[in-house]
């Protein structure tokens, strides 16, 4: 869908140019972008990489792990359909934990190892659960502590004061996620489900 969508944008582009006589100015902008979209890359990947690697560290460290300590009292209350003992209550807090911290690395194979654990709880396999419907809710929104890859752009992009936009950002991805997560819950009291069934031996 998204290549119908930047085909359609060039094609636009090009015949309201040839209408106008500015396709000399537009394909001089294109090849201009062009070159600054190379500096900027070049640019950011010393960053990221300095980033990433410190997120690396602080995943070694454990800095996930006790984060994810800390949020399970939260995806607990979120996900009150995941049983404490069935192993997509740990995918889920892993999951969540990593996106709080930028760990894209991380972040995208526990997110599909939580889906895949909650798929097991879905008592409908031809369409997503509760819980699943507001992970992805969760995971959509971004929410982040420290916005590094738009940090790294705006340094890259010569920016004076790159970190300014951590507090704006942290704002923001919080508002969007206490959003998506508000009408996750609001809309699935459209569709109830059936209690999914408990590992054998946890207590009802």
């Amino acid at each position: 869908m998204l290549n119908y969508i930047w085909f359609g944008l060039m094609a636009i582009a090009l015949v309201v140019a040839a209408f106008n006589g500015t396709a000399e100015a537009v394909t001089k902008g294109a090849v201009e972008s062009a070159g600054t979209a190379v500096q900027i890359a070049i640019g950011l990947v010393g960053i990221m990489a300095l980033w990433l690697g410190i997120m690396r560290i602080a995943e070694a460290a454990g800095l996930v792990s006790l984060l994810g300590r800390a949020l399970r009292p939260g995806v607990r209350w979120l996900f009150p359909d995941v049983p404490a003992g069935h192993p997509a209550a740990g995918s889920l807090v892993l999951a969540v934990a990593a996106n709080v911290l930028g760990l894209n690395n991380a972040a995208t194979p526990l997110g599909i190892k939580a889906m895949e654990d909650l798929q097991t709880l879905n008592t409908d396999k031809e369409s997503a659960s509760n819980a699943q419907v507001t992970f992805m809710a969760i995971t959509t929104s971004g929410v982040q502590l420290i916005p590094a890859t738009m940090i790294g752009v705006l340094a890259a992009a010569g920016a004076t004061s790159p970190t300014a936009i951590i507090g704006p950002s942290l704002v923001a991805t919080a508002a969007g996620t206490v959003a998506a997560v508000v009408a996750a819950k609001l809309l699935e009291r459209l569709s109830p489900q059936p209690e999914p069934a408990r590992p054998a031996g946890e207590a009802s």
